[in-house]
């Protein structure tokens, strides 16, 4: 029987993709000073597709020193509105304004993961997906809120697309894994490649 993949995160999502698509995988949450790599990266003038691999490569890093001989996965999302780069948030009120400032507007998600193997990086890609969200309503957005929150606070736009998220959006352009956090079908292919998956 195969290795597990090891995923560096604690998102049931990624998780739950990775079951769906029958990988053996493995979790284990990699605590890194996200607030600390930003800041760094920030200040060297990073764009918004590089901090997403950088998050990506620092989770799968910190799991890989310790499991060496395992192939570990480290994933991390970023949210883009024009030069503005956005964070989870933890309260209902700070929900409201992301999703107000979202409004009506197109952004972007790039989705970025990055493979270990043998202690050391071998494989990574960064993927992208367009979200044109209609102009929301107070009133409707009283309604999201009530019935998503808390759960929507793990996404870094507020909204879970396979659920009532879908309702924020006129359109999507781009790949639906992307959306929720994981570009899984590169993945497969790395898996495929290595043996891990039947080609």
């Amino acid at each position: 029987m195969a290795d597990p993949l090891i995923l560096a995160s604690q998102s049931s999502a990624r998780r739950d993709m990775l079951v769906a698509a029958g990988v053996l995988v493995e979790t284990c949450p990699a605590k890194i000073d996200e607030p600390a790599l930003r800041q760094a990266l920030d200040a060297e003038g990073a764009k918004p597709r590089d901090l997403a691999d950088a998050l990506a490569e620092a989770k799968a890093q910190k799991i890989a020193r310790r499991f060496p001989q395992a192939v570990v996965l480290g994933a991390d999302q970023v949210l883009v509105l024009e030069d503005l780069v956005f964070e989870k948030v933890s309260t209902g009120d700070a929900a409201r304004e992301v999703l107000k400032t979202l409004s009506g507007k197109r952004h972007t998600l790039l989705s970025a993961a990055v493979i270990y193997e043998g202690g050391a990086p071998v494989w990574r890609t960064v993927t992208q997906a367009h979200m044109h969200m209609r102009p929301l309503s107070d009133a409707f957005l009283d309604q999201y809120l009530d019935a998503t929150l808390p759960d929507i606070l793990h996404s870094v736009g507020c909204y879970h697309l396979e659920g009532l998220g879908a309702q924020l959006f006129d359109r999507v352009d781009g790949d639906y894994f992307t959306v929720l956090g994981l570009p899984l079908l590169p993945i497969l292919g790395f898996l495929r490649s290595r043996g891990m998956l039947p080609a």
